[in-house]
């Protein structure tokens, strides 16, 4: 299908592959890439050396386009834009930040430039700086997440209606029938993160892949709310977090216990007890690592099984 998603980044399905920090390297990327979606690298999670590194290959493996998903609180952004702009990224997604700081400068350079938000307010002021579409990112996403707690299904409509600007659904969405839900409710794309943190070409570490399969209904909670929300699976670093948190403890506290490299000690390192354990509530009905360029022909197939399964019902 093609649509204004796939139009602005020249791919052929609008399925993107989340840039989530320590799961999404080059392979990843270049694999959802070739697949016929469209890969991101998690620069969140990448020194500056790491992420050219990452970009090199990328380029190297695939002659599809591809993106680097950037936090725009890193610390070393100045360096990452430089990085981008010198080895000419041909899409990047910003996050965890104001979009007015560097979308002028992105644009300029040629670059197509979409922006993360959790409410209309944000999507609003993303598409006023001159970005060229948003993700909408519901309560279910794994990750950081809005403090709204604001669920997909009401997510999508109502920032639909707030731009004009192509809309990205992201949280909860993992198979062709969500995918097709989130586009019924008005998304021009779907983002997908948990199901591609389980893929063969994730960089995570295969004890974070197997919680992953393992997990059940109920196996996640938004969590920090004080600090930046952040949906994680329970394990023990999260029920001293959750202890914290009922008997009302600071936003120093938490960020205390919190400390340095939590997540890349449990999604890279593979620390399921004291690590930083970041996924989405869909986790719950992921069984199986798989290829990534497998799960594209998956959600793809369901999707078009789904549309065929719906245009025999009538009310």
């Amino acid at each position: 299908m093609q649509n204004r998603v796939t139009k602005l980044f020249g791919i052929q399905y609008p399925i993107i592959q989340a840039g989530m920090i320590w799961c999404s390297g080059w392979q990843l990327a270049s694999a959802v890439s070739n697949a016929g979606g469209l890969g991101i690298l998690g620069a969140g999670s990448m020194y500056p050396d790491v992420l050219r590194q990452h970009i090199t290959k990328c380029k190297e493996t695939t002659n599809k386009p591809f993106a680097v998903n950037l936090p725009l609180l890193y610390p070393d952004i100045g360096q990452h834009i430089a990085t981008i702009l010198d080895l000419k990224v041909p899409i990047v997604f910003t996050s965890a930040g104001n979009p007015a700081t560097w979308t002028e400068t992105l644009k300029n350079a040629g670059i197509k430039v979409v922006h993360v938000v959790s409410n209309e307010k944000f999507a609003k002021k993303a598409e006023e700086c001159g970005v060229d579409a948003v993700v909408a990112e519901g309560f279910e996403a794994g990750g950081h997440n809005g403090r709204e707690e604001t669920t997909t299904l009401v997510l999508i409509p109502q920032i639909k209606n707030a731009v004009k600007i192509p809309v990205i659904a992201a949280g909860g969405i993992g198979t062709g029938k969500t995918m097709l839900a989130a586009m019924a409710l008005g998304a021009d794309a779907v983002q997908i993160g948990s199901r591609f943190v389980t893929s063969e070409e994730s960089s995570a570490h295969i004890n974070f892949k197997n919680a992953v399969v393992q997990a059940k209904d109920g196996s996640t909670q938004l969590s920090l709310k004080k600090l930046t929300p952040v949906r994680l699976l329970k394990n023990k670093f999260w029920e001293e977090i959750a202890a914290a948190e009922s008997s009302g403890a600071s936003a120093a506290t938490l960020a205390e216990m919190l400390g340095r490299a939590r997540a890349k000690k449990g999604m890279f390192e593979g620390d399921l007890e004291e690590g930083e354990l970041e996924i989405g509530q869909i986790s719950g009905y992921i069984d199986q690592i798989k290829p990534a360029a497998k799960i594209v022909h998956e959600i793809v197939l369901e999707f078009n099984n789904e549309i065929q399964r719906l245009t025999n019902i009538r009310l």
